[in-house]
């Protein structure tokens, strides 16, 4: 084995990625496959989880599908332990399920509000206590939660995304101080504008205006690609990150 593939390498390694039927979470789970991970992908049906399974598989990965609804309460908690049930253990979470509402302060509703923060902190905080002893108990795991650009710069246009981006990755800095001397290290991937379903109804809508916000957002001059986050995540998943913790790495073309 060559020394990139025992550095990077995750083989024997189980990596859970929430919110994995699409867009950056499936890029993810795909990219951990290659690189040797058993990936449990994650949707809140399993049919919404086929896509990414078949394209994990079509590789010669290996892919497991799980369903929950991370809105509900105690549903990460549930998640977690129904992975280490049927696989043993868990090495690797990808924190990346979210949910975003557009919503300025003064149009933010209850409920957009409450959705927002079930899914964004409330599942991370139930995923967190619930498998990071497990981790901390083998002496080894990596958890990366993806965060946004928004949680350092935050656009009034999503405020209570952005709050809860900056609080889920508060949170994975003072779990990172906790669980540092037992080899389980967790660290935020911070994604610029990246063109997903997310943003499909925006683009289609105004393609020109699309075209021409995306051209002076970042040096870069252009929106990142699904696929462009998933180098930065094998890294923080594997040894290769053995020095690095409660620390984020931000992914934005220089915005």
């Amino acid at each position: 084995m060559s020394t990139l593939e025992t550095i990077f390498g995750l083989h024997g390694r189980v990596a859970l990625v929430t919110g994995s039927s699409r867009g950056i979470g499936a890029a993810i789970a795909v990219g951990l496959a290659g690189a040797g991970a058993t990936v449990v992908v994650h949707g809140q049906s399993i049919d919404a989880t086929v896509g990414t399974v078949a394209a994990i598989e079509a590789s010669g990965g290996t892919a497991l599908a799980f369903a929950a609804d991370l809105a509900e309460r105690g549903a990460g908690r549930r998640l977690v332990e129904e992975v280490e049930a049927r696989l043993g253990h868990l090495d690797i979470l990808v924190v990346n399920a979210s949910a975003q509402i557009n919503a300025e302060l003064a149009d933010l509703t209850e409920a957009d509000f409450d959705l927002q923060v079930a899914v964004n902190l409330r599942s991370t905080v139930e995923m967190l206590q619930t498998g990071l002893p497990r981790m901390a108990a083998r002496g080894w795991g990596r958890v990366v939660s993806i965060g946004s650009i928004n949680q350092l710069r935050p656009k009034a246009i999503v405020t209570a995304y952005a709050a809860t981006k900056a609080a889920q990755h508060n949170l994975i800095q003072s779990q990172a101080r906790d669980y540092a001397s037992h080899g389980v290290l967790l660290n935020t991937l911070a994604p610029g504008l990246v063109d997903t379903d997310r943003n499909a109804g925006r683009k289609a809508a105004d393609p020109q205006g699309w075209d021409d916000y995306v051209r002076t957002l970042n040096w870069m001059g252009r929106a990142g690609q699904a696929d462009e986050m998933v180098g930065a995540a094998i890294f923080l998943a594997s040894d290769a990150c053995s020095f690095m913790t409660g620390e984020s790495i931000v992914l934005s073309g220089g915005y």
